[in-house]
């Protein structure tokens, strides 16, 4: 016997004192007869000291009795937690949110139930300093955000080990293996219950077969006993998952979709005990042990296909391989990519993927970089340039040094960014979780009045149906219906290379509204080529060389022009020039200082001249006069269907250069289809207004609704203008559009880095073109059809089969069978919706 803490209690032969914190006997020695808390050891009472000073005393009401067992600290594993503050730790694990943030997660040991997670959340009240604590339960990780001027990380950690919760860096597989252990807790307990219904079911087909072989009365209550028995095991070893969420869900007073799953358990378990020691009346542990063992299965089926939804979502982080060849004093050895560290020499062969962020030190050879860039072209790779995980080495051997490993990579970026997706709530998400609380309690309601109605009939007939009812109303696929569906939709969209970053997005772009279309790179192919350069062709190199510091398609077209303008005798004149005169342009060309200009161009010095590259609007802005020969010379190339890009060399038109750019095969088709479906379509570009205006005649967009000319500023003014009206749609390339972007409804980011495109707009689209947006579309169409398909199935099914249970049509072992059969089918319904998603863009695309 366990005697809990009392002002008056002292040690018993008879008694142990049971600890306040963790409920273990209290060692003799600890006794203290004058206070009301007794600890087994420090480490409890410095945790339950910390949890009522920070007024977070009703944790230990939220607490149950096997997961109080389980609080003690590990005494002999206190440590301090310097090492959260070295540079090396906080630059590899912690992530700077703004100058005074950054933001953590650490894996962390000891959570057990919700009153943990509710502890570990409450983490802002407890260390001043941290601004939030979000805390995962499969994954047994903790986030936080904390200000870095107030309190060092050391010190949270250490608060979070007083607690009884330490915690730790993140291991590579640790998602992984999480899923591993809590697969294989669900198959024990599924073989434990299969065990229990099996024997129970032998016990009730020899009772049922003694009633015609004159059993003795004494053989029946023998294995009536042995029946309950083996069903109280049931009840208590695997179905004490729906009991412990239960009795959580009435502590907290949540409505929980197990509640009434536990009520028709422990009901069915005291009439069926009642009974077994009555000698009289039916007994109910073979249908209930069948019935733990149905719901148990189909527990883990959906737990499956969570873990497949998910898994989908990892498929960007399998883009990098588990093994690589690692050079050891100029040999190259293979070795587990996780042993990999900073500054390591690797050794790439072709065909084979970059297994980390590095810098390419021997060799030359071409990256396809589309996963992350969504540029299809290979890129060329030497000496000094830098390589990403997850891209392809195409055509040559290199070696490259490790600057970027595990959560330091560019991929890994991108998939914490898609997995914030699987965190997010949408607004149909929560209803139907508001409307599902409701559900519970009502079903609760039903099965009271059920139990009161046949009462005045027969006793057994009502407790039979209202077992039923609680068994076979659960709305557990109300529950499944709508996250279900949105996490599989953001996998089969990670893996048609669309991120996703918020499940809203999915319910935004359902009804159709405005969309603009930025026009270099989605409307165009984006690879822009110089047609013609009309001024001072001396002066190329140095322009070259500014140019050669931006990523901008522009800048790429005179560079590109520049390397092959010396063969060409077309525009020139010239020939190849000598040795010499080389090294005088190079001398010349040295770039001393550059800055982007958003929306307008580039402006630097390179050796003594300071040039502007860019729009009109720029060459203006610095008041640089324009002869009237120049005007004439743009105006020529307007209506040529160019853009025009102006060089201006210390403060005067040294040059007009004339850009061309092909529009993409499939625009004209594209844009037709988003216009049958009910979108307005528009341009936003920063091009002269006479050639966008050219593009939106060919593609059959209004004029009216192509805008040209417009710098970042105006993009933002005309998103919000349009905003008042409906859904709005932005894409564009996630730099110079990032305030349109963020401003929209739904911003659609394309070309750019993956990561800051997501840091600007929640979707990200890794493949070039407009038919990836018609793939989105029809996805979210899809999505949101199959998630009113799974309300209405599962609303349905409650309401119908509630009736039949009342009516005493469906007995509890039926019940058992049709529970995990209708959250199965919104299961099937979630997944076939990718069939659906094909079927639509297949029709409406003709693709």
């Amino acid at each position: 016997m366990i005697v809990k803490a009392s002002p008056s209690s002292v040690p018993k032969s008879s008694g142990k004192l049971e600890c306040t914190h963790c409920s273990l006997p209290v060692p003799a020695g600890l006794f203290e007869p004058d206070r009301v808390e007794q600890f087994c050891c420090g480490g409890c009472e410095g945790a339950y000291n910390l949890i009522h000073s920070s007024g977070l005393g009703s944790f230990y009401r939220m607490l149950d009795k096997d997961s109080a067992s389980k609080l003690k600290p590990d005494v002999t594993a206190k440590r301090g937690f310097a090492e959260f503050d070295e540079p090396v730790f906080l630059k590899k694990y912690a992530k700077a949110i703004n100058d005074s943030e950054s933001m953590v997660e650490l894996a962390i040991e000891g959570i057990h139930c919700a009153a943990c997670i509710w502890l570990i959340e409450k983490l802002p009240s407890i260390r001043t300093g941290v601004t939030s604590a979000t805390a995962n339960w499969a994954k047994r990780t903790v986030k936080v955000r904390w200000r870095t001027d107030e309190v060092p990380l050391s010190q949270i950690g250490k608060t979070l080990s007083d607690l009884g919760y330490p915690p730790s860096p993140i291991l590579p597989n640790q998602a992984r293996n999480s899923w591993k252990l809590e697969n294989r807790n669900h198959l024990t307990l599924i073989g434990v219950a299969a065990a229990c219904a099996g024997n129970n079911m032998i016990i009730s087909a020899a009772l049922y077969l003694g009633m015609f072989s004159h059993m003795t009365i004494g053989m029946a209550g023998l294995l009536r006993a042995a029946s309950c028995v083996v069903g109280v095991l049931a009840l208590l070893w695997p179905g004490r998952v729906f009991l412990r969420s239960a009795f959580n869900a009435i502590k907290t007073r949540t409505p929980h979709m197990d509640l009434p799953i536990a009520l028709g358990l422990t009901v069915g378990t005291i009439a069926g005990f009642a009974n077994v020691v009555r000698g009289v009346g039916e007994i109910y542990f073979d249908s209930l042990s069948v019935l733990i063992f149905l719901l148990l299965i189909g527990r883990w089926i959906q737990f499956r296909q969570q873990a497949k939804a998910a898994s989908a979502v990892e498929l960007l982080s399998r883009l990098t391989p588990q093994k690589t060849l690692k050079l050891f004093d100029g040999e190259a050895r293979e070795t587990l990519v996780d042993l990999i560290q900073v500054d390591d020499f690797l050794q790439i062969r072709p065909g084979d993927l970059f297994p980390v962020d590095g810098e390419v030190i021997a060799g030359a050879t071409t990256a396809d970089e589309s996963i992350l860039t969504g540029e299809s072209q290979a890129i060329d790779k030497t000496i000094g340039d830098s390589v990403a995980a997850g891209t392809i080495n195409e055509s040559s051997m290199v070696v490259v040094r490790a600057t970027g490993i595990g959560q330091q990579t560019r991929i890994s970026k991108i998939v914490d960014l898609v997995e914030q997706a699987s965190m997010d709530k949408p607004e149909i998400v929560q209803w139907a979780n508001k409307i599902g609380g409701y559900f519970v309690a009502l079903v609760i309601l039903l099965a009271l009045g059920t139990l009161g109605y046949w009462m005045t009939v027969d006793l057994e007939v009502a407790i039979d149906r209202s077992i039923a009812l609680l068994i076979v109303a659960c709305p557990c696929a109300l529950a499944l219906a709508t996250p279900l569906a949105i996490a599989a939709a953001i996998g089969r969209a990670a893996s048609e290379r669309i991120m996703i970053k918020s499940g809203d997005v999915l319910q935004s772009l359902q009804q159709p509204g405005m969309i603009w279309l930025d026009k270099t790179g989605t409307l165009t192919e984006g690879r822009l080529h110089v047609e013609r350069w009309y001024g001072d062709t001396s002066q190329i190199d140095i322009v070259a060389a500014l140019e050669q510091t931006s990523s901008h398609p522009v800048a790429k077209a005179i560079v590109g022009y520049r390397e092959s303008c010396w063969t060409r005798t077309d525009h020139l004149k010239s020939v190849q020039p000598s040795t010499e005169v080389q090294k005088a342009l190079a001398a010349r060309g040295r770039v001393l200082a550059s800055k982007n200009i958003p929306g307008k161009g580039v402006q630097g010095a390179v050796g003594a001249n300071c040039l502007l590259i860019g729009n009109k609007q720029l060459i203006l802005d610095h008041g640089i006069t324009i002869a009237r020969r120049f005007e004439r010379i743009e105006q020529r190339i307007i209506d040529a269907g160019l853009s025009p890009c102006w060089i201006a060399i210390n403060n005067s038109i040294a040059a007009i250069v004339a850009i061309g750019d092909s529009l993409r095969s499939d625009a004209l088709e594209s844009v037709r289809h988003l216009q049958r479906s009910g979108w307005q379509v528009g341009i936003l570009s920063g091009d002269h207004q006479q050639i966008v205006d050219r593009v939106a005649k060919r593609l059959g967009i209004p004029s009216e609704q192509a805008i040209g000319g417009v710098d970042p500023e105006q993009k933002l003014a005309t998103v919000n203008a349009s905003a008042q009206h409906g859904t709005v749609v932005m894409v564009g390339d996630g730099v110079n559009d990032s305030a349109a972007l963020a401003a929209a409804t739904v911003g659609i980011a394309v070309k750019s880095g993956a990561e800051a495109s997501l840091a600007a707009a929640p979707v990200y689209l890794a493949n070039a073109g407009l038919n990836p947006i018609i793939d989105l579309l029809s996805l979210c169409k899809s999505t949101c059809l199959t998630m009113r398909i799974n309300l209405g199935v599962s609303l349905t099914y409650n309401v119908v089969f509630a009736v039949l249970a009342f009516t005493g049509f469906i007995n509890p072992l039926v019940a058992a069978i049709l529970m995990p059969i209708s959250s199965l089918t919104v299961v099937a319904l979630s997944v076939g919706a990718g069939q659906r998603t094909r079927t639509l863009v297949s029709k409406a695309g003709g693709r």
